[in-house]
């Protein structure tokens, strides 16, 4: 069965084609760094860190660019607040990016472009849009004729004239704008400077760039003309994409991307997140258990703290393009499933020494392996996949009270392996990672041995399928807690602390 995967831009599921047999090359839009990353934000970078992880374990060669947004009329306006820069600001919470995200387990990109970093892949786009008659020039500022691109609202489906004006999308003075627009649609690709502000060199004058023209060069500086899946949140769809859309296609003549994707919002209790409402909650907050049901607290009033892998499983467990609702009881429920899988994945640590099992051997349950990739292969069915996981971890779990009650089980030893193997193998495919045991005695200053054992296997896994790449973070995961690892010309790898 070929993996298929449904495409916003035709609005049909089809099977999944790259440009280039065996490579995948992947944009995802990122944050805008003026604050801490949300619930919804951990939604998006969970769903597309799952995909990423899934093309690999299929054994694509992916390369996956995600950016930032450093330059922003939001962040320009939290410098003011603070008394700060926007250079710090941006950098502050691209920092707090990274302590969040590395929490929830979200492999790092091969490449962060930032808007600031982009200024000359920047001007020369809106160069060339203005030197087709797709862009023009007008009190300083330069705009996308939007017009003029005959596919304007493909991706989106409106059409032009039930769009409203300020598709610029930043809190931009609309009034202003209209009176250099030569039509309400079109939208801004370069801002003349205001005082006070960042701004840089150019021929039509000192300014910055437009939100959605930094997208599109950073797609081609980084990835090229044309890419195979280019994702986000479905709030994106329009302006952001739709725009990105007609500045890149209208530049190159070219389709910009292949495969378009987009995640479904996260709500509160059914409620939109906003801070208006008091239900927003950041996944600082969720981690520490500063939350209770539908608000962030403050003081010492604290809900219990979510563990990073609750909070994937929350996410995985629907559909990426279903809408999910973030409640008391959904966590909770998320809680109980990550124990489940938790515990079949300790399964081997704790029992395979008196299974007498051979550490050597890396067989799987083929039956296992199959229904969970047919499940992702269907537009990434994660809540099919994850039924696969749940059935593995409760053999496991059952066979383990055996263990414990009788001494020894009518199971045999091999197949218990392989359905352990198969458990950790698919669990790591989801990013879905075992944790410390809150009892265990035999860790030093870090990861317990159960838990080292377990990322060992992880990264015999990844090089077998020539993830070579996953091997190499794991290793590097470990040697940042003090692990080193010696692979040995017989296939084993033993580790030592310091």
């Amino acid at each position: 069965m070929p993996l298929t995967l449904y495409n916003s831009l035709t609005r049909r599921e089809s099977p999944f084609d790259p440009l280039e047999p065996g490579k995948v090359r992947m944009y995802c839009c990122g944050v805008t760094v003026y604050d801490y990353c949300h619930v919804g934000h951990a939604r998006a970078y969970i769903v597309w860190d799952m995909v990423r992880r899934y093309l690999m374990w299929r054994g694509y060669d992916v390369r996956y660019v995600q950016n930032f947004t450093d330059i922003d009329d939001k962040i320009l306006n939290r410098a003011r607040e603070t008394n700060s820069t926007m250079e710090a600001v941006a950098q502050r919470f691209i920092d707090e990016y990274f302590a969040d995200m590395d929490k929830l387990n979200i492999l790092r990109a091969d490449e962060y472009p930032r808007a600031t970093h982009t200024m000359d892949g920047i001007k020369r786009l809106i160069h060339e849009l203005e030197n087709k008659g797709y862009a023009y020039a007008s009190g300083g500022d330069v705009y996308y004729n939007v017009r003029q691109f005959a596919d304007y609202g493909k991706l989106s489906g409106r059409k032009l004239e039930e769009m409203q004006a300020g598709a610029s999308g930043r809190l931009e003075t609309a009034e202003i704008e209209a009176q250099k627009k030569q039509d309400s649609s079109d939208f801004a690709l370069w801002k003349s400077a205001k005082p006070g502000e960042p701004a840089w060199d150019s021929s039509w004058g000192k300014g910055r760039p437009g939100w959605h023209i930094e997208c599109s060069a950073m797609v081609r500086d980084c990835l090229g003309e044309t890419i195979d899946i280019h994702c986000g949140g479905s709030d994106l769809i329009f302006p952001h994409h739709e725009n990105e859309i007609a500045q890149s296609e209208a530049a190159t003549g070219k389709s910009l991307a292949n495969y378009w994707m987009h995640n479904a919002f996260v709500t509160v209790n059914g409620k939109k997140m906003s801070k208006s409402l008091h239900n927003f909650i950041t996944i600082r907050d969720l981690l520490e258990g500063n939350w209770s049901g539908d608000t962030a607290l403050e003081g010492s009033e604290k809900s219990k703290a979510v563990e990073p892998m609750a909070v994937r499983l929350f996410v995985l467990m629907a559909q990426y393009r279903s809408q999910i609702d973030f409640t008391e009881e959904a966590i909770a429920s998320a809680r109980n499933g990550w124990n489940t899988i938790n515990e079949g994945l300790l399964f081997g640590l704790r029992y395979g020494s008196q299974l007498s099992w051979d550490v050597e051997k890396t067989g799987q349950d083929s039956k296992a392996v199959q229904e969970f990739q047919s499940a992702m292969d269907n537009d990434f069915n994660t809540p099919s996949a994850l039924t696969v996981l749940f059935e593995l971890a409760k053999e496991l779990a059952k066979e383990g009270n055996v263990l414990v009650h009788q001494g020894k089980t009518e199971t045999s030893p091999d197949l218990l392996q392989q359905k352990w193997v198969s458990l950790v193998s698919l669990a790591g495919v989801l990013g879905l990672e075992v944790q410390p045991e809150g009892d265990s005695n035999d860790a030093v200053d870090g990861l317990s041995d159960a838990v080292i054992e377990v990322m060992i296997q992880q990264r015999k896994d990844a090089r077998k399928a020539k993830n070579f790449a996953e091997g190499d973070r794991i290793r590097n995961e470990l040697k940042d807690n003090g692990i080193t690892l010696i692979d040995q010309k017989d296939g084993t790898t033993i580790w030592h602390r310091g």
